[in-house]
């Protein structure tokens, strides 16, 4: 069983504006919330859920990952949209959360910063930053 899909950060922004019980999860570390920022659902009267998938600094997986984002009582059928630097992290919890019973995960295309740029600068040409979505420094 595989997850729901991969979803554009605009096409993202669009699900939470318009389904109450859709969920941003933010997997990234709280190195990267602090420094780097955040998803600013605010206009929404929304926050994201923010669980790493690795603990900073070792960078090992979270084995009490699924624990932690289900005692945020979200329910099996909850839009959980998963969202890390540049896609990988929230691939892996999506797929994870699919395997357990939860039916509409889908990750965040590019993350919040994307890719390197050719100056290897992040944030400047794909993902949610590049996206001109709501953000706040941490």
């Amino acid at each position: 069983m595989t997850y729901a899909g991969e979803i554009t950060p605009a096409d993202a922004w669009a699900r939470l504006q318009a389904d109450p019980n859709a969920k941003l999860i933010d997997v990234r570390t709280q190195a990267e919330w602090v420094y780097v920022g955040l998803p600013d659902l605010s206009a929404l009267e929304k926050q994201p859920i923010l669980i790493s998938w690795q603990v900073f600094p070792a960078m090992l997986r979270n084995e009490s990952f699924a624990e932690q984002l289900v005692n945020q009582r979200i329910a099996a059928d909850d839009v959980l949209l998963f969202l890390c630097r540049s896609g990988v992290r929230s691939k892996a919890a999506a797929e994870l959360m699919t395997q357990l019973g939860h039916s509409q995960c889908w990750n965040i295309t590019d993350g919040f910063e994307g890719p390197l740029d050719t100056a290897r600068h992040r944030g400047a040409t794909q993902g949610w930053k590049a996206a001109g979505l709501p953000w706040i420094q941490g």
